[in-house]
């Protein structure tokens, strides 16, 4: 009896052994991650929100932001519930939901990456070519490459996890387990080394450039400065330096899990370890719209309209955040 109660599906004979981890431990795994998942959510949805009812912050910038915001608001809601049932011993939920959850997971981690990428060449063009910014970068354009970024998202997700879609279950030893392959070099290179390299080429750039129109700004020598239609904006910096945050968070967030699968040292790290590693990745969903409520004032000033339900006036969408 107590061999059949340590079993995840007792009549089973290929039924996995529960090894539960420490009640206090689960407890404390629960609520954080909990707390971090509702956070998520609701932070998340706000920038949602925000971006799209006011008028005044429907730039190619901010759609860039939304996209982002959109990609975080479902880790928050789809993946983290997930991420909660398997730090239980048992998975009940079987292999096509276990399958589906990875296939989530994928594509949201995949989106972030490419919001990135985009708004890293967004920014790019708006501090290195500030003249063409406006021709180049039009909201139409912006659109459709969101579109594609998904797009190109769901279609690698699919790619990455076409033989656990095949198959569901293949690769698990044991009943209650939620076990998937993947190619692990692919995922290296195409969802970590090439989209990092963009974004660190592109804001080094963005930095440079930066840094020597402040200098200019500062010191009234530069030739730039008598023409506002090449100097660089000062809320082009600023926007700069913000978003440059939140790709600094990113990398901080990402780079462990992907270093660990480059080392080949993840499966010597102990589970508490990878936890941790992975744990980063959902963080990095609920600090960007903490980042923009310290850094962007329109942001503040939204959330103020949309919780004192200020946003649901007649013509609340023109009003002044800005």
């Amino acid at each position: 009896m107590m061999e059949e109660a340590e079993l995840c599906f007792p009549h089973l004979n290929s039924s996995c052994r529960k090894h539960s981890p420490p009640h206090s431990g689960i407890m404390i795994i629960y609520t954080v991650l909990s707390f971090i998942s509702l956070s998520t959510v609701v932070l998340n949805l706000l920038v949602v929100i925000s971006i799209s009812h006011f008028r005044q912050l429907h730039t190619t910038t901010n759609l860039l932001l939304l996209s982002l915001a959109v990609s975080d608001f479902l880790v928050g809601l789809l993946v983290m519930p997930f991420q909660i049932l398997l730090t239980e011993p048992c998975w009940m939920l079987g292999d096509q939901v276990c399958v589906l959850y990875y296939l989530l997971l994928f594509v949201t981690v995949s989106a972030s990456v490419v919001n990135m990428v985009l708004i890293s060449a967004d920014r790019y063009v708006a501090i290195c070519d500030p003249l063409h910014y406006p021709t180049k970068i039009t909201l139409k354009r912006v659109q459709i490459s969101v579109l594609l970024g998904w797009i190109y998202s769901i279609c690698y997700s699919v790619f990455m996890s076409y033989d656990n879609l095949k198959q569901p279950g293949r690769y698990k030893s044991c009943d209650g387990q939620c076990v998937v392959s993947t190619p692990v070099l692919v995922d290296l290179v195409l969802g970590f080394i090439v989209p990092i390299s963009a974004i660190v080429i592109l804001y080094l750039r963005v930095f440079v450039v930066a840094v020597s129109q402040a200098r200019a700004m500062r010191s009234h020598i530069s030739t730039l400065k008598r023409s506002s239609s090449v100097t660089v904006k000062k809320s082009e910096l600023k926007a700069a330096r913000t978003l440059g945050v939140v790709v600094a968070v990113f990398l901080m967030c990402y780079s462990p899990y992907y270093c660990v699968s480059l080392s080949g040292y993840g499966i010597t790290l102990g589970y508490a370890t990878n936890f941790f590693i992975g744990f980063l990745i959902f963080c990095n969903s609920c600090v960007n719209p903490v980042i923009y409520a310290f850094f962007y004032p329109w942001f503040r000033k939204s959330v103020k309209l949309i919780v004192t339900l200020e946003i649901l006036q007649p013509n609340s969408c023109g009003a002044n955040v800005l």
